[in-house]
């Protein structure tokens, strides 16, 4: 794909600030450390990403995504998760989370929304995936406003 449209390279960002690339890779790092499950957590990083439109990010999570076996249906419809009746109450809930903390000026965090994710998950999973959401979220502001280019779709099992 290519870089001239890209304001910084993304390569080029992770030599500029090697401090800033290793602090949130540690912080990805410890999401994944954590026990949440991969593939929600990939969910979450694709639709936090979409709501963003942050086509870096999308692309670079569905390769995650597809490489870890996540239903492909699934990443077909999570922008419509609401609708599609195929999201456990677990992803919905983290869903739901990830959409609230991403327009954060438009809605805040309702209780009603947390006390759904509470149902759901423990206070040590509500906490790392808020964590991995605030992680895609810092991610997705830079791939925009950098303007990363798109890594091209990886097919097969292997990286």
């Amino acid at each position: 794909m290519s870089t001239e449209h890209a304001r910084i390279a993304y390569l080029s960002f992770t030599k500029t600030a090697p401090e800033v690339y290793a602090a949130l890779q540690l912080m990805g790092k410890a999401v994944d450390d954590s026990g949440l499950e991969k593939p929600l957590t990939e969910l979450i990083k694709v639709r936090v990403s979409q709501i963003n439109g942050c086509a870096f990010c999308i692309q670079y999570h569905l390769n995650v995504a597809r490489q870890i076996g996540v239903d492909p249906v699934k990443l077909d419809l999570v922008a419509g998760w609401r609708d599609a009746g195929i999201f456990s109450a677990r992803e919905q809930a983290a869903l739901a989370w990830a959409e609230c903390l991403t327009a954060l000026a438009a809605q805040g965090a309702p209780d009603a929304v947390y006390e759904t994710l509470q149902s759901q998950f423990t206070e040590t999973e509500v906490t790392f995936l808020t964590v991995a959401i605030g992680a895609i979220n810092h991610w997705n502001r830079l791939g925009v406003g950098l303007r990363f280019s798109p890594q091209p779709p990886r097919t097969g099992s292997h990286v």
